[in-house]
């Protein structure tokens, strides 16, 4: 694995890319949480206004759970491979490559991505943690999909 690690360093090093900073991923992943949350709620606003107690909301929050992971999905998926980024990487000015072609992700692995980024938040953003130890900062949807995240 470590050979496997200065190869991509080597690479990386060679066509002068530099890897994006965890604090940029961290605000792009916030920036993106953000907007994807006000876009759910503005499209279930009147299922919100209408819930009376912390319960009920709480309840109609739980029971969108697999429709807010398609939308998380289709987001994901559809920002990384047409534009490398997603909103909130544009705005961090950071983006993903596939290491094989140094070029946006196709759409295969723009979809792996989209899927394990979605299962690492659901395992307590454990594969977010592996990106803080990785020294190429890959999480699990970088390592799954083959990517790696750097400054644009």
């Amino acid at each position: 694995m470590a050979e496997r690690n200065e190869e991509v360093e080597e690479l990386l090093e060679r066509e002068e890319l530099q890897l994006a900073s965890l604090r940029k991923r961290a605000f792009a992943a916030a920036i993106d949480e953000f907007l994807l949350s006000m876009i759910f709620m503005i499209i279930l606003w009147d299922s919100f206004a209408s819930a009376g107690t912390t319960e009920e909301l709480i309840n109609l929050t739980n029971a969108f759970v697999l429709e807010f992971m398609a939308v998380k999905i289709i987001y994901q998926t559809f920002f990384v491979y047409q534009y490398g980024a997603t909103v909130g990487k544009i705005l961090m000015k950071i983006q993903v490559l596939e290491l094989r072609t140094l070029a946006a992700p196709s759409l295969v692995s723009a979809f792996n991505r989209a899927v394990f980024r979605v299962i690492s938040e659901a395992v307590f953003y454990l594969g977010f943690l592996w990106g803080l130890m990785d020294p190429l900062r890959q999480t699990w949807h970088d390592k799954s999909a083959r990517t790696v995240v750097v400054d644009a």
